[in-house]
């Protein structure tokens, strides 16, 4: 088996179930997040590198999710005015009966389908992924200041959607 081969099967093995993770929070969707992921790793090892080292192909990988993501909604905004409108998911039905946590659940993810793929994107890449202002606009190709722009509409927008104010989502990110 080829070098590139392995590489592939331990960062699978390994990251696997992390890469699906960040592909949900960027989609909303899991079949839509293995897409992602399956793409992205196509991509990445469609050219293989001699010199990967497992931490830098993981970031790489992630990157390309996210500007795949980011051109599939791009495509997606040309033909949404010929789709039909769809309701989003319900917290009551099927899920009342797992509780409060399907029901906040749900609530978060209909209110990250409130925003722009660019804030959804600030969010996730400075709230799951953790990583300061200077390091997500690096990884957007923006300036800090475009995306603090996001991240404070971003919270207006949640805070809107999930009925709290954006005071009570900072405060929830310093905790």
């Amino acid at each position: 088996m080829a070098d590139w081969a392995n590489l592939l099967t331990e960062l699978v093995s390994a990251r696997g179930r992390e890469l699906n993770r960040y592909g949900f929070l960027l989609t909303g969707d899991r079949a839509e997040a293995a897409d992602l992921v399956q793409e992205a790793l196509v991509r990445v090892f469609a050219r293989p590198h001699l010199s990967w080292d497992l931490g830098r192909l993981e970031g790489y990988v992630r990157r390309t999710m996210l500007n795949r993501f980011l051109d599939q909604h791009r495509r997606r905004q040309r033909f949404a005015l010929l789709l039909p409108k769809v309701p989003g998911p319900r917290a009551d039905g099927d899920h009342a009966d797992h509780g409060e946590l399907v029901a906040d659940r749900l609530r978060l993810l209909t209110a990250l389908d409130v925003l722009s793929p660019t804030q959804r994107a600030c969010v996730v890449l400075r709230y799951y992924e953790d990583l300061p202002v200077a390091a997500v606009a690096d990884r957007l190709g923006c300036r800090e200041g475009t995306v603090k722009r996001h991240l404070s509409d971003a919270l207006t927008r949640l805070g809107t959607a999930l009925g709290t104010d954006r005071q009570a989502l900072q405060e929830g990110d310093a905790a």
